[in-house]
């Protein structure tokens, strides 16, 4: 079935009938006193609800696995908690700035090892090392949109035998499925996408291998960042439009892209596969769109404050993915835990503005940025 279908049809309450299924909200469940078993005994370990929304997850990414953790974040960790003291993960320097944040200052403690590359499609297998034992991408790479080959990557990777986890946030199973392609784990912020309205946190793991499924439930039971049941539920319901919401956002995004190329108050526009066009056509073999974010930035004697200021429509936050559109300085705001130097290598400059498009009309979104640049300059 198409994606827009199993987003709506994967789930069905065959025990009452009910369109909607029921959420589950007990803490504990009921065992047989002779064996001390049952379907499911305490919340963290299962919750029929949160059970549901992994099925859902799985089915959406093609995936024999998926959990549902509390935060994008816990979701990350996770897949990092697959690795053992003195390993090493080489990631894109255009990363988002939590994962960023995690493998800086989270790392060391654990005796991990983060290494940070400016282009992942440049490794070769010198840059493999017997502790090499994972590579993280994210493509299209926050904030930059930089493209990595992820078909490349992986089968350098495997080669020596890394894992390949990939964060599927800005695409999401609708536009790119990284597991088809080789990936071992892939993430996501439910948060942004899959919710899609800006009131839930909450992360994905999918995979396709038993054994690091078992080690990811094992996080979700000893670690305990679980989604709770209500969110679980009500991100189920969300899932069912994100197939219309993204394309309404996606198209949006390609319009407005457009036409701030050609506007004289911008210096540059990215979007997945804009820096080459090597990038365009690896992009376009690997997922089905670019997607509804964007990045750009102001021209010398705009002034990005009165700018910012001025904007009607698009709010001025941290996050992606909702259905109002969102404008942030990557900077100060979702990158700010890297120092200067980083964001410099990551090629985040301090002028640059990073776009979530929404489900607002097209025509009210470019209007609102034409009178915001006027104002600006």
């Amino acid at each position: 079935m198409h994606i827009d279908t199993i987003a709506v049809q994967t789930l069905r309450d065959h025990e009452h009938g009910a369109v909607v299924p029921p959420v589950h909200l007990a803490s504990t469940f009921e065992l047989d006193p002779a064996t001390g078993e049952g379907a499911y005994a305490y919340q963290r370990g299962s919750n029929p609800t949160r059970a549901q929304l992994e099925t859902v997850l799985a089915a959406l990414d093609g995936a024999e696995h998926a959990f549902a953790f509390a935060t994008g974040m816990a979701a990350t960790g996770a897949a990092f908690g697959l690795l053992a003291a003195g390993d090493e993960v080489i990631a894109s320097a255009s990363v988002y700035g939590g994962t960023y944040r995690f493998i800086d200052r989270i790392f060391p403690a654990r005796d991990l090892t983060g290494r940070f590359v400016d282009d992942l499609d440049a490794l070769t297998d010198a840059d493999f090392t017997e502790r090499t034992r994972m590579v993280f991408i994210e493509t299209p790479a926050n904030p930059t949109l930089s493209i990595t080959d992820l078909r490349r990557v992986i089968a350098l990777a495997h080669d020596h035998g890394a894992l390949v986890v990939v964060d599927n946030t800005f695409m999401t199973p609708v536009l790119q499925k990284p597991l088809a392609l080789g990936a071992d784990v892939v993430v996501q912020s439910a948060t942004k996408y899959l919710a899609g309205h800006s009131d839930l946190l909450a992360g994905v793991v999918t995979t396709d291998d038993d054994a690091i499924a078992e080690q990811i439930a094992l996080a979700q039971k000893a670690l305990g960042g679980v989604l709770a049941p209500f969110d679980a539920y009500r991100l189920i319901q969300d899932i069912k439009t994100l197939p219309l919401r993204l394309e309404r956002q996606q198209a949006s995004a390609v319009a407005i892209a457009e036409h701030l190329r050609s506007h004289e108050a911008i210096s540059a526009v990215l979007t997945p596969g804009s820096a080459s066009e090597e990038q365009a056509v690896v992009h376009a073999s690997q997922a089905s769109g670019p997607g509804a974010v964007l990045s750009f930035e102001l021209a010398d004697g705009v002034d990005r404050v009165a700018f910012l200021r001025a904007l009607r429509i698009p709010v001025y936050a941290v996050s992606l993915g909702g259905v109002e559109s969102l404008i942030c300085h990557p900077a100060t705001m979702t990158h700010e835990a890297m120092t200067p130097a980083a964001r410099a290598a990551a090629g985040i400059s301090d002028e640059l503005l990073r776009l979530s498009v929404g489900i607002e009309h097209i025509d009210d979104l470019i209007a609102d940025l034409d009178q915001a640049l006027a104002a600006a300059r």
